[in-house]
């Protein structure tokens, strides 16, 4: 599959540079004063896009596309212009100035992925092994500046040897300004970033501020200090895979939100992520049709949950039959995999779905589940995505190890993020919501605009042996287990006091969320003035 999408890619590519080609030698001919100028000029135009074709073919053997490939895939056929063609680097040093390549190792401009407005630029590892000069910074600022003045996503394909260190403080000079246009861009225009290579040092920390990480598996590396600094430093052995690699970024450190088996697969999935995002916060995401009924009713739902509290069931099942087309976007599926996140669409509009899985730890919530909630909702808020919540939460997950992680302070970013969004925010309680996690899980305290829960929905302190061991300490605990389930491990009491809406039919799900979503549409919250708030980090 790799092999017939590169191939077909390269004949794409092919035909687009002998189209290129055809046209610059027209030029000449039309302007026979100025013949030895546009014949020079052409040879720099076609050394810019075709590059070394000895080195290129190296990035095939690794299995990677070149910079420009890259670019061609990701846009739609004919809409790539590209900026700074012909820029090259000032660097006079080391014999740099025998080293000149127009565009100097970076691809830049914009196109369109179906139909929608991109700025991309892409690290050409053929050039220098990608690395950062002056000359390249200023165009990736360039792009970064043009993307926010259109309110149009920012792609960044890296493939690096990090900062040229021939150019030395220029060249982290050049970081700085990229990380500022990283942030003045946050929650302004999404930004994604795709590893496709090397991607260490400084450079890291601009994927980092960016909204999502896109990396490739067995060729794709993200590291602040490579496996020989960490050697002499800390005498550690490690291989770049096992510091740096995909895996360990998607499900250890959870740098990574995706991790793609190549180059093609990773282009293709962020052509179909980009379709749940908007432009900018200015806007909404596009809504996409569908023949899916909005009043569809998912009858296996009525009965999904299981009768013992403590049996497990997969979570994710019920996002996907609840979305239109049954399709569900997970964002970090291989990370704190007690919660799940990421994007579907209900009644054609793009939505942000929260949920515990009872899967995985009981569904319980800890540091690195609630890191990961809170990102996602803020992003959600951010660009003007509803966030609809599924909860089956028995509480935060006890231990020392937790306590002395952090889980205090980590555990109130997930309760930060959903009382500071002004988005839609609906949350529905499939089965238990115990002590602080259900106030935690956008509760109706924290201004929730429809909270429902199934008759399955447990509302309560805690578990009922729990509570009467503590209450009855030396009683019949069995017996008086019993009446406190018959009493609390039911919706009703927080339905009589208006903390849900309504013991909702599980099978109606689909239909009431599509009609809640469309009431919210023209929601407008007003918040008191401030500068910023202060997330506990």
């Amino acid at each position: 599959m790799y092999r017939l999408v590169r191939r077909a890619s390269s004949f794409r590519f092919q035909r687009l540079n002998e189209g290129l080609a055809k046209q610059l030698a027209v030029q000449p001919a039309s302007c026979p004063d100025t013949k030895g100028f546009m014949d020079k000029l052409a040879h720099l135009r076609q050394q810019s896009v075709f590059g070394d074709a000895k080195r290129i073919e190296k990035q095939h053997q690794k299995h990677k596309l070149s910079a420009r490939e890259r670019v061609e895939l990701l846009v739609d056929p004919g809409t790539f212009v590209e900026y700074d063609q012909l820029v090259t680097h000032r660097c006079t040093d080391f014999g740099m100035e025998k080293t000149k390549h127009p565009g100097d190792g970076l691809v830049s401009g914009h196109g369109y992925v179906d139909g929608k407005l991109v700025f991309v630029y892409s690290y050409d590892f053929t050039v220098g092994g990608g690395t950062l000069s002056e000359t390249v910074a200023e165009k990736v600022c360039k792009v970064q500046e043009k993307a926010l003045n259109a309110g149009a996503p920012i792609i960044g394909l890296n493939d690096s040897g990090g900062a040229r260190i021939q150019e030395g403080v220029q060249s982290l000079g050049g970081y700085s300004d990229i990380f500022y246009n990283n942030v003045q861009a946050s929650g302004v225009i999404p930004q994604l970033s795709m590893i496709m290579g090397p991607c260490a040092g400084g450079a890291v920390y601009s994927p980092a501020l960016t909204d999502f990480i896109f990396m490739v598996k067995n060729s794709s590396f993200m590291f602040v200090t490579g496996p020989d600094v960490v050697k002499a430093v800390t005498h550690e052995e490690i291989d770049m895979e096992g510091l740096g690699g995909a895996k360990v970024h998607s499900s250890k450190s959870g740098v990574s939100h995706f991790a793609l088996n190549n180059d093609v697969e990773a282009l293709m999935f962020v052509r179909n992520f980009l379709g749940f995002l908007p432009s900018s916060n200015r806007e909404k995401a596009t809504p996409k049709p569908t023949a899916d009924p909005f009043d569809r009713e998912i009858p296996v739902l009525d009965k999904f949950v299981p009768e013992d509290p403590n049996k497990p069931y997969d979570m994710r099942v019920v996002l996907k039959s609840i979305c239109d087309d049954e399709y569900f976007l997970e964002v970090q599926p291989d990370y704190a995999k007690n919660i799940l996140v990421g994007f579907g669409r209900l009644g054609t509009e793009t939505v942000g779905f929260i949920a515990n899985q009872p899967q995985s730890l009981a569904g319980v919530l800890d540091r690195l589940s609630s890191i990961k909630a809170a990102r996602f909702i803020r992003f959600c808020d951010s660009f003007n995505i509803p966030i609809v919540t599924f909860e089956d939460v028995p509480g935060y997950l006890p231990g020392v190890h937790e306590e002395h992680n952090g889980i205090i302070t980590h555990g109130a970013k997930i309760l930060y993020a959903y009382s500071e969004a002004t988005v839609p925010k609906i949350t529905i309680i499939t089965r238990k919501a115990y002590g602080g996690a259900y106030c935690v899980m956008n509760s109706k305290h924290l201004k929730g605009d429809f909270n429902y829960s199934w008759p399955t929905g447990e509302i309560a302190v805690m578990g009922a042996k729990g509570a009467c061991e503590i209450i009855f300490r030396g009683g019949d605990i069995p017996a008086e287990t019993k009446k406190y389930e018959e009493k609390f491990a039911n919706p009703l009491i927080a339905a009589q006091r208006g903390f849900i809406d309504e013991i909702l039919t599980p099978r109606d799900t689909r239909k009431r969320l599509i009609q809640d979503l469309k009431l919210l549409k023209t929601k407008k919250v007003e918040r008191p003035w401030r500068k910023h708030g202060n997330v506990p980090l």
